[in-house]
């Protein structure tokens, strides 16, 4: 790895949800300690699972990981850095200013943007402050998931353009002066980002076609904001020890992926690392991931008889009512928008209307479709066009009554990052709304990105009982269509592996706490219900039969989506994903042959 031959301070690690970006990033901040540096290694994702990689309770301060000397680790709190953020710029007034005047400060620092941006500024201080990681030779980034991540990276440039261009000292996260006391620190965090000497910005991929085309995209993205040190980690190549026809297939598929790279790529440094055997927990385990030790062997053998059923076995109970909103979650990569795009399809080819939408900003919806659908209709919740219609919106209305002076405090208001957060929210409760005349499959975004959303609802709510009739109706309704479980059926995706299952149990736990209680858990692209001879497959599917059992002990209902041959792209091989079960020969068989 040429990054490793001659690391730069800072080493960033982003890339498609699910891609292995925490293992790599992991197993990197391990092989630089190992050669004696000293080295943090600093997650920013709100749904970080490092504590379970590392096998090490994290803290928001570092802490030194497990059978790792020099290296430490820490998770950024989101809700940690919002409470300390809100108290830094209220604080100062609390003796000068009224009661009144400090409570409505408080609750314009309650919603989602805030602790969005709260995070952000934590990730400054330990980018842009030397003297905050002064005792360490390396900082690592473990990121959220693209979308998160590139709206993060975009905030340094996003707040200091705000701050110029502000004339008249407050917004939405309370008077100006706070925020322009950081603006130095802003400032040092840009630099830092486009220092190529000081800065490598590691793109970690799958070897799929989705996966490496958004890694493209946001290589283009990230040179555009200046940062031109990048660096490609394909994760998980897979070449095949056997002659069987699931191993081959995997072969190709991963072949194929990488013969069809961009442009973008050909002359960017590139590293590939092979598809792992074993779970990737632990400092042993992530030091094997790059060749440094030894992985320990899987045993056992799978009991395909006693799989979970396939996802055909929820469409009576899903389609009885004949209305309603389907919501696919989890952690990024796990298969949300295949589940989504194929239950979309079958419920459109059995003669009802939908509509197909996402809330993930960095989703590929059209893409698996592909084709146009009779009965289905195709959206995607872009927040730029959402934000222009809902400034047009505000301006239209609250802005039509104001003098020159107030229409121009509105509208600096309104170029605020935070306006974003509010104008999606809305989106999204449009969409639930077309539930109660068809149905609507809302592919959302990653965990993290989707708790956001939700604690905004939950804020919203809360601002709808205080306002009474001044909100939209779609929006007064979101939160008890939401609990409602004739109406709502959250389907919670997860992947068989150790990471994914315990973000889900996770998510579904906070789901409950907002009282929506999910429907089902999916479990996709399982390799236990193939036939394979393949050693380093074996032990994966031997290796998947404890995460199956774990999920059946969380849900009241669980169904279970094979691994396919070939990718589940257009409605004939998203239909025959919703009615494959775990019988591996002969659905593998089949498959392969109606592919071809």
């Amino acid at each position: 790895m040429e990054f490793l031959d001659r690391p730069t301070r800072h080493l960033f690690f982003t890339g498609k949800g699910g891609v292995g970006k925490t293992s790599v990033a992991s197993a990197t901040a391990i092989t630089l300690a190992d050669h004696g540096a000293r080295v943090l290694l600093v997650s920013t994702d709100p749904a970080s699972n490092l504590d379970e990689v590392l096998q090490t309770e994290l803290a928001p301060v570092p802490r030194p990981v497990a059978g790792v000397p020099g290296l430490h680790a820490l998770n950024l709190d989101p809700v940690a850095a919002a409470d300390a953020y809100r108290e830094r710029i209220v604080g100062p007034y609390r003796e000068l200013l009224p009661a009144a005047t400090i409570t409505s400060m408080e609750e314009q620092l309650s919603g989602a943007c805030t602790v969005e941006i709260a995070a952000f500024d934590e990730f400054s201080r330990l980018l842009g402050d030397p003297s905050a990681t002064a005792d360490f030779d390396h900082v690592v980034f473990d990121t959220a998931p693209t979308g998160h991540t590139l709206r993060l990276l975009t905030l340094p440039s996003a707040w200091s353009g705000f701050l110029e261009g502000s004339q008249n000292g407050a917004s939405c996260l309370g008077p100006l002066a706070g925020l322009e006391k950081q603006r130095a620190l802003y400032e040092a965090t840009l630099r830092a980002l486009a220092d190529g000497a000081a800065t490598t910005l590691v793109l970690v991929t799958r070897p799929e076609r989705a996966a490496l085309a958004e890694a493209a995209r946001t290589s283009t993205e990230l040179d555009a904001l200046g940062i031109k040190n990048q660096h490609l980690v394909v994760n998980g190549v897979f070449r095949a020890q056997s002659d069987d026809a699931i191993a081959r297939a995997l072969e190709r598929r991963c072949a194929d992926a990488l013969a069809r790279m961009q442009d973008e790529f050909i002359f960017m440094p590139r590293t590939e690392v092979p598809l792992a055997a074993h779970a990737l927990l632990g400092s042993d385990a992530l030091r094997a991931l790059l060749g440094g030790g030894t992985a320990p062997a899987a045993e056992g053998d799978v009991d395909a008889a006693a799989l979970p059923p396939a996802l055909a076995s929820l469409l009576p109970t899903l389609e009885a009512a004949g209305h309603g909103v389907i919501l696919t979650m989890g952690k990024g990569g796990v298969g949300k928008t295949t589940v989504a795009a194929a239950l979309a399809a079958e419920l459109a080819a059995r003669g009802h209307r939908v509509h197909l939408t996402t809330t993930d900003p960095a989703a590929h919806v059209a893409q698996t479709l592909g084709d146009n659908v009779a009965h289905l209709r195709l959206s995607r919740i872009d927040p730029a066009e959402e934000t222009r219609l809902y400034t047009e919106e505000v301006l239209a209305t609250a802005g039509a009554g104001l003098d020159a002076q107030g229409r121009a405090l509105l509208e600096e208001d309104l170029r605020s990052p935070c306006t974003e957060e509010i104008a999606v929210f809305r989106a999204f409760a449009r969409a639930v709304d077309e539930g109660r005349d068809g149905f609507v499959l809302l592919d959302t975004a990653p965990t993290g990105h989707t708790l956001l959303l939700l604690d905004a609802t939950e804020a919203y709510h809360r601002e709808v009982l205080r306002q009474g009739s001044n909100m939209p109706e779609e929006v007064r309704q979101l939160l008890p269509r939401l609990r409602d479980p004739d109406f709502t059926r959250v389907l919670v995706v997860t992947l068989p592996e150790a990471t994914p299952v315990h973000e889900a149990a996770k998510l579904q736990a906070d789901l409950r706490r907002a009282s929506i209680e999910p429907f089902a858990w999916v479990i996709e692209q399982s390799f236990a219900a193939v036939e394979t001879s393949d050693p380093v497959l074996r032990q994966r599917q031997q290796r998947e039969t404890r995460y199956i059992d774990e999920v059946r002990g969380l849900s009241q209902r669980t169904v279970l989506v094979p691994w396919v041959p070939e990718p589940p792209v257009g409605l004939s091989r998203l239909r025959a994903l919703v009615t494959t079960g775990p019988r591996p020969s002969q659905n593998a068989a089949s498959q392969l042959e109606s592919t071809r």
